[in-house]
């Protein structure tokens, strides 16, 4: 089962979502928070697999709550607003990916099936657009190719994928690996990289030039 928490200050919106998720029959929604303080508390007491958290509550916003769960437990934004600053600021601080509130009942249960594994919530050309325009610093490129540096050949391979926005299975389609395996180079490639989860090794990727290569 992937367990779930919901956070949002709106108790019809938490509900409705609740609804959607549990038709899944492997889903569970095993906590509701209104605010981000109670997201993190509830976060760390259900052993959550993945958070949907509102950016903007009242009494600690999704971002903050974000930044202190997102290395242990897979986190997906939801918003009314689709600037890509919002996007940007869910990537930093450790955001599995993004979500308007508005997304359709199926393509949600399908997000929340992508968090629980760690693959990012944005198309491709998306993901690509957000680096280019918002997360990559002026003088990050020589961290990042320090960075990568540490990685393996095929480690590097994988990386420049994952950079491009492919999914496992389409990064093992590429490299004629099975998926567990690309899983497996993920898992490796994260703490060399220091990255929390594989949109912020996407940055490293980017910053480090390999999708340019």
């Amino acid at each position: 089962m992937i367990r779930v928490l919901i956070a949002d200050d709106e108790t019809l919106m938490r509900a409705g979502i609740r609804l959607i998720l549990e038709n899944d029959p492997e889903i569970t929604v095993v906590a509701e928070a209104s605010d981000g303080r109670q997201a993190v508390e509830l976060t760390l007491e259900h052993s959550v697999d993945v958070a949907l958290l509102d950016i903007r509550m009242p009494g600690g916003d999704g971002l903050k709550a974000a930044e202190q769960i997102a290395k242990d437990t897979n986190v997906v934004m939801l918003t009314t607003f689709g600037e890509d600053s919002y996007v940007a600021q869910a990537m930093k601080v450790g955001a599995t990916g993004f979500l308007l509130k508005d997304t359709p009942p199926q393509e949600l249960i399908n997000a929340v099936r992508k968090a629980a594994n760690g693959e990012p919530i944005l198309a491709p050309q998306i993901t690509r657009r957000l680096i280019e325009r918002h997360l990559a610093a002026p003088d990050s490129g020589s961290e990042a190719r320090k960075k990568i540096d540490t990685l393996t050949d095929t480690e590097r391979n994988v990386l420049k994928l994952v950079g491009e926005g492919l999914s496992n299975t389409e990064i093992g389609e590429r490299l004629y690996m099975a998926t567990g395996t690309v899983k497996a180079h993920i898992s490796r490639i994260l703490p060399k990289l220091e990255c929390a989860n594989r949109v912020q090794a996407a940055i490293v990727a980017h910053d480090a030039g390999l999708t340019r290569s």
